[in-house]
């Protein structure tokens, strides 16, 4: 699989591995630990998500003493796994700083509804021909992206703020009534 953003930071070029998932891991908890947005003073991160359709959830801390916790992103994989095609894959666990960041920017402790999350290139591919919105070369594939919304918040209030972090992509669809958040590079739409 080809990535056209830089390149997956998961991904060997062929898919993703476990070496690269870790790879990952450790360079995104060297980012997180620099990034203004994401630094809470070595304070644990927690994120609640709940997986619309199937309700699947997850609620807790994922990252606390400068790492992430294994068990709590192969949890927070399934939730976030391609429904479709009953397929998992390792998240960028930047992802998830991204949303602990927002949700924490908006000083909410509301849990996510997430539309979307992992997707494989099939159904990936199924719904760009369904509508040209969706990227051919979308960043769900790679486990950096969500589709997701807080209740009781408006998706524009959400992207705003997701925005001004800059931490990476931000896209409004305010139609479907959801925001796109990923932690690839900083774009919005």
């Amino acid at each position: 699989m080809r990535h056209l953003f830089g390149g997956c930071p998961c991904c060997d070029g062929q898919g993703v591995t476990r070496r690269g998932f870790i790879a990952a891991a450790v360079g995104g908890a060297a980012a997180a630990i620099a990034s203004p947005a994401l630094a809470q003073n070595g304070e644990p991160r927690v994120l609640r998500v709940r997986r619309q359709v199937v309700g699947d959830t997850f609620s807790g801390v994922y990252w606390r003493d400068g790492r992430y916790d294994r068990e709590a992103l192969r949890q927070l994989d399934t939730v976030f796994r391609d429904l479709s095609a009953a397929e998992l894959t390792p998240m960028d666990p930047r992802l998830f700083d991204v949303m602990s960041a927002v949700a924490r920017a908006l000083d909410s402790d509301e849990t996510y509804e997430v539309v979307s999350g992992y997707r494989t290139p099939e159904t990936n591919a199924r719904n760009a021909g369904r509508s040209r919105r969706v990227s051919t070369v979308s960043l769900h594939m790679s486990g950096m992206a969500a589709d997701c919304r807080l209740p009781g918040r408006q998706g524009l209030g959400l992207a705003r703020v997701a925005s001004e972090l800059q931490l990476g992509g931000v896209g409004l669809y305010t139609r479907d009534g959801f925001v796109h958040l990923d932690c690839g590079p900083v774009r919005r739409w």
